[in-house]
């Protein structure tokens, strides 16, 4: 009995095998590499949208070619990478994105495991190689990664940021206007995401059953802990889910979600919902409508534009660091796979490290003076 040998998912299909003359080969060989690597990558387990993205990413690269894999070269992707950034002024992280993509597709293609390379030049005598390094790609650093410009907000520009956004609910609530419900709730997610650290993403897909108490704590009632179910997802990997706790410095955020749940939240709940913000049009309010109204909050405030929503989680992170929380704990809390990256967060205060060189020069002095009795 013969026994079939196995094929790896995304190897050369058995038609272009086989020598099979096809129509329009250079197109169809290109069509049948993409297909092998979306097999390839499904085969690992990898997200459908991850997969399309990096799938769409290539295509637009051969676009920009305008030839196949086996003619790619080095110069045309230079090129390609500085029209990104020169011209469509892509982000650092963005043009580190599509160099992955464009980079896991080439050791794709040159794996001899799915065969592409002999297949190519077969048919074409040439054949793709690998055309990202080192020398021509994107660093890999959380330190490149962060923008200068963004920073923690310092303890009076929170409290300014959430003093604007009580007023505005105020002035809207005494004018008569129905806006003051979207007002409040803008509000109170932005006191939320601060006192637990949360992303964009994070806070507005909260819901109800995502607080609970914590046995340890219970002065906190049943916010004593956040169970956070989207948190940022590692490449190709389901939505990343950590349990964050209340902390004694938060304990205003109490009687905050109080407030929310039991008496404004009912005014626009659509019956048996259970999301924790839902809007009049939806049972989740829209990521970009809550930075919408974010920014206008920001700019009532008076505040930098460099301070955007993601500053509340780096507040939170400095401000812990800043209060004596261990490093670790902190990063435990806002889900960093890695304490660089909590590191990156941190913006301390001159007048927290007016106080370190204090407490520093203090101690010297008692050390020195009892040295000499």
């Amino acid at each position: 009995m013969r026994i079939p040998s196995l094929v790896a998912p995304g190897a050369v299909p058995a038609h272009l095998r086989a020598s099979i003359a096809v129509l329009n080969a250079e197109e169809s060989v290109w069509v049948a590499m993409l297909d092998g690597w979306t097999a390839q990558q499904i085969a690992r387990n990898l997200a459908a949208s991850t997969v399309e993205k990096r799938r769409s990413i290539v295509t637009r690269f051969r676009a920009f070619a305008d030839c196949y894999p086996w003619s790619w070269s080095t110069p045309v992707v230079d090129e390609f990478f500085l029209e990104l950034r020169a011209l469509h002024g892509a982000s650092h992280s963005t043009v580190l994105g599509y160099q992955n993509a464009l980079r896991m597709f080439l050791e794709y293609l040159t794996d001899p495991a799915y065969g592409w390379v002999q297949q190519c030049w077969d048919r074409f005598g040439d054949h793709p190689t690998q055309l990202l390094h080192e020398w021509n790609s994107a660093r890999h650093s959380q330190a490149a990664m962060a923008e200068p410009g963004k920073r923690p907000y310092t303890r009076d520009e929170i409290q300014d940021l959430f003093d604007c956004a009580d007023d505005r609910v105020m002035r809207i609530r005494r004018a008569g206007a129905k806006g003051w419900v979207a007002a409040f709730r803008i509000a109170t997610i932005m006191k939320t995401a601060y006192a637990w650290g949360l992303r964009r993403n994070e806070v507005r897909q909260l819901d109800l059953v995502d607080l609970a108490a914590n046995p340890r704590a219970r002065q906190f009632g049943d916010v004593g802990i956040v169970y956070v179910r989207h948190g940022k997802a590692m490449r190709g990997a389901p939505p990343k889910r950590r349990t964050v706790l209340t902390l004694p410095e938060f304990d205003w955020i109490v009687e905050c979600l109080s407030e929310w749940r039991e008496q404004v939240r009912p005014l626009v709940a659509p019956p048996r919902s259970t999301a924790l913000w839902p809007s009049e049009r939806s049972n989740v309010i829209a990521a970009d409508s809550l930075s919408r109204a974010f920014n206008e909050v920001k700019r009532e405030a008076g505040l930098d534009d460099d301070l955007d929503f993601h500053s509340l989680r780096r507040s939170y992170v400095t401000h812990l660091i800043e209060d004596g929380y261990d490093a670790f704990f902190v990063q435990q809390q806002v889900g960093h796979e890695h304490a660089s990256t909590t590191s990156i967060y941190t913006g301390l205060s001159p007048d927290y490290r007016a106080r370190v060189v204090d407490d520093a020069i203090a101690r010297m002095a008692a050390q020195a003076i009892a040295k000499e009795n």
